[in-house]
């Protein structure tokens, strides 16, 4: 049996599009982080970004045209952000420097999309895990570039936008100071940072990370900034792979859309660790087996 499971690793390494050795297997890159001067669509990069083969948004949309509904082409980008050049390194097993090089590949993609006048909304995303959906066991980020801002981020900007105007001040700059001073709920936290488990969790061991400072848009973070991000990243990423036996996730980055006002970007990772079943999907209500303080203090506990 371990032979068989040998062959069955090396194959899968070998038709690896991901894999570094590999890059004539994907489309031309568009962006990467390099070493000793190598070449695009060669070996030799750290983090690399190129189009999604299958893309969810493109530049050639088709629509089928009826009266009833309301129609707009999926006009946008669709891209893929290799994390590292290993097929088996995971997410919680890469160091701060390789997590800060992928964060900073992130920051040149959002700024890259901000530049395109059609775009409304960027969305990073990770889905670690073939349960979280993904497809590919290499692990690495997809970018969506969209034409509109999508309900989930719209319903959240509003609700930001809502609370200013009734109090004055930022919804996420109120929850840090409460996390800190409750302390209950806190994973991690630096200087610049700070991670926690929110009230109210959606699934067991959500996690969130804010900047403590009042930042609007991740794509304008500057080099120590995401340095800072990397470390808490890194930090909750493995305490997750080792305290929960490297369960499947997702995270994404929530942003500033384009065109709009004030803003407190955030990450949000959320384990797959439950099912959502029918009284999830019919109600909207869902049901957390896991307290967010308990589920952070297992976190923190060394």
């Amino acid at each position: 049996m371990m032979s068989i499971q040998r062959v069955s690793t090396v194959t899968k390494e070998k038709s690896c599009p991901f894999c570094e050795g590999h890059e004539i297997l994907t489309p031309p890159e568009i962006d990467s982080i390099r070493l000793n001067g190598s070449k695009s669509d060669e070996d030799g990069w750290r983090v690399r970004a190129v189009p999604n083969k299958y893309p969810a948004f493109g530049q050639d949309g088709d629509l089928i045209e009826e009266s009833f509904y309301g129609l707009k082409a999926a006009d946008g980008h669709h891209e893929v952000i290799i994390h590292t050049p290993e097929h088996s390194t995971g997410l919680g097993e890469l160091s701060v420097e390789q997590i800060d090089l992928i964060l900073s590949l992130y920051r040149k993609r959002y700024l890259a999309m901000s530049d395109d006048p059609n775009i409304k909304s960027t969305l990073v995303i990770v889905n670690h895990g073939r349960e979280a959906g993904a497809s590919l066991e290499h692990s690495h980020s997809q970018l969506f570039a969209m034409p509109m801002i999508p309900t989930e981020i719209k319903l959240e900007y509003d609700s930001f936008d809502g609370h200013i105007k009734e109090n004055g001040d930022c919804v996420f700059c109120d929850l840090i100071t409460h996390e800190q001073t409750a302390k209950i709920r806190v994973v991690a936290e630096n200087e610049r940072f700070i991670a926690f488990c929110p009230y109210a969790s959606r699934v067991p061991f959500e996690t969130w990370i804010l900047p403590k400072d009042h930042l609007g848009a991740f794509e304008l973070s500057n080099d120590e900034t995401i340095m800072s991000c990397s470390e808490i990243l890194q930090s909750v990423l493995e305490k997750l792979k080792v305290k929960l036996n490297d369960p499947p996730f997702n995270y994404w980055i929530h942003t500033r859309p384009a065109g709009q006002g004030d803003f407190h970007w955030h990450i949000e990772i959320l384990p797959k660790l439950s099912v959502a079943a029918g009284f999830e999907m019919g109600t909207g209500i869902m049901i957390n087996v896991v307290k967010p303080e308990d589920a952070a203090d297992y976190l923190r506990t060394k």
